[in-house]
């Protein structure tokens, strides 16, 4: 199986139903999410997130292991732990991200800006499935200025939350500061966010 992880073009969907399947493949791709080669990394990834978000009750036993990757030197362990962890959450009957809140979301302020995006990114995934969460998840997108990020790539989070707030904002609470916030992001220095702006307002007839 290393073979074929190890080709750029490795057929992901393929290699999920067969770990599906076998635990052992899962261990394998498990133990791959650490690997120097990353090329192998990063397909062991992309296969271990289409389980979690096709079959996420096949991976929500290993939640603890994927929580020790938020502590990791390396920003694609991060990366990985934060998407598969947000598509898990739809699975946590046991309310164990709860108990990670904090952890999590402290990754806003990583040294990498690129942390703190994929993170406001997977919030919309964790807000439709924890709604109890989601004022608190909506206040932390909201204070992105807040975190030591420059002005520029701030701005560069702030698209991506402006994306995670669309996916729940008919069932978010607080519409009025979200609104609020986005039309802030009109004047945003990024051609990206103002667009994402533009077309959050158009969607929501603000």
């Amino acid at each position: 199986m290393l073979a074929e992880l190890n080709r750029k073009d490795a057929d992901i969907e393929a290699i999920a139903k067969k770990a599906l399947k076998d635990d052992g493949l899962q261990g394998e791709m498990l133990e791959n999410l650490g690997s120097k080669n990353e090329t192998i990394r990063y397909n062991s990834h992309k296969v271990l997130l289409l389980l979690a978000q096709e079959h996420p009750e096949t991976l929500y036993p290993k939640w603890d292991y994927f929580v020790q990757f938020l502590d990791s030197e390396n920003t694609y362990h991060k990366l990985s732990a934060i998407e598969i962890l947000a598509s898990l959450t739809c699975a946590d009957a046991a309310n164990k991200f709860e108990k990670i809140f904090s952890r999590f979301y402290a990754l806003m302020n990583d040294k990498s800006f690129i942390t703190a995006g994929y993170l406001a990114r997977a919030s919309g995934t964790i807000a439709k499935a924890k709604p109890k969460l989601q004022t608190k998840i909506t206040n932390r997108l909201l204070n992105i200025d807040k975190t030591h990020h420059d002005p520029e790539r701030r701005d560069l989070v702030k698209a991506s939350a402006i994306e995670a707030l669309a996916e729940y904002f008919d069932r978010a609470k607080n519409k009025k500061r979200i609104v609020d916030f986005v039309k802030e992001q009109l004047n945003s220095k990024s051609p990206k966010t103002r667009k994402v702006a533009r077309d959050f307002l158009q969607h929501v007839g603000k």
